[in-house]
């Protein structure tokens, strides 16, 4: 399935920053839709993706900050980041790389950009919940330089988690 190319306008494809030698961050475009679906949301009809993609790209949830970018790895979509505002200071992050995608260092190169991206807009502190038991994650937040108080809290949806943190 052909994946949609990177618009030149802002909006859509980070600039020239958002690009690293493995990755690039672009928005997710319509076209995307049968692959978000394969992917992250089976159950989902193609329309309702559409729709989801189209309110991810508007800039906001509810009425907070928020973008979702599209991680590309020689052409194809490799997997996700998003940011979310949090306050005027603070943002959270969060990162999927596809399973098949993994151990090729794209979550590394893809949350570095995110990081830069933040800091762009303004944010001097990112954080992010990672499930104690996601190793790789726990590992990959420490490599970027995160810190956590190693306690356990529950999030909105009931999971364990640890809070990482990050001054930009």
């Amino acid at each position: 399935m052909p994946i949609a190319q990177p618009q030149v306008c802002s909006r859509s494809a980070l600039s020239v920053d958002g690009v690293s030698d493995m990755v690039t961050l672009r928005h997710f475009a319509p076209e995307d839709a049968e692959s978000v679906r394969s992917r992250l949301y089976p159950d989902m009809t193609l329309e309702q993706i559409r729709e989801m993609i189209s309110e991810w790209n508007a800039g906001s949830y509810q009425g907070r900050y928020f973008e979702m970018f599209a991680v590309l790895a020689g052409g194809r979509i490799a997997g996700c980041v998003s940011l979310l505002g949090q306050s005027r200071s603070m943002a959270s992050a969060g990162i999927e790389i596809f399973p098949e995608e993994r151990k090729k260092g794209f979550a590394s190169e893809a949350y570095a950009l995110i990081l830069k991206r933040a800091s762009e807009k303004g944010y001097r502190l990112i954080m992010d919940q990672v499930r104690p038991d996601n190793l790789a994650s726990v590992r990959l937040h420490e490599k970027l330089g995160f810190e956590s108080d190693e306690k356990i809290y529950r999030n909105r949806k009931g999971h364990d988690v640890l809070i990482f943190v990050k001054p930009l």
